[in-house]
């Protein structure tokens, strides 16, 4: 590995943080051929051992819930086909319940 002396009292604002952005940019390098060759001993142990990456972590070694369907926790009490589940933005029919002073309990199924 080579040693680069820079002398950083010296140097201008702008050459500051040119030299910044290669720096940042050679510890995104770094980071990446690290979590390969980590990547690539974990796949090598779990081989060894008969396993492979997926069957051990499954698909990107994260569960995914994305897609899954998530069940209503709340419905309009004048219309039932009007529900919320309780995620992301509050439907008009919620916001307007809870500026006449309702609770959020008063809606739940």
């Amino acid at each position: 590995m080579a040693s680069i002396s820079v002398n950083l009292e010296k140097m201008t604002l702008k050459d500051l943080l040119e030299h910044d952005l290669k720096v940042k940019k050679a510890i995104g390098v770094a980071r990446e051929r690290e979590r390969s060759d980590i990547k690539d001993k974990i796949a090598a142990m779990a081989s060894g051992a008969g396993f492979s990456v997926t069957e051990l972590f499954g698909a990107g070694g994260r569960v995914s819930t994305k897609g899954r369907t998530v069940a209503a926790k709340y419905a309009n009490p004048d219309d039932q086909s009007q529900t919320w589940t309780g995620r992301g933005r509050k439907p008009n029919w919620v916001v307007a319940k809870l500026s006449r002073g309702a609770k959020i309990e008063d809606f739940a199924i």
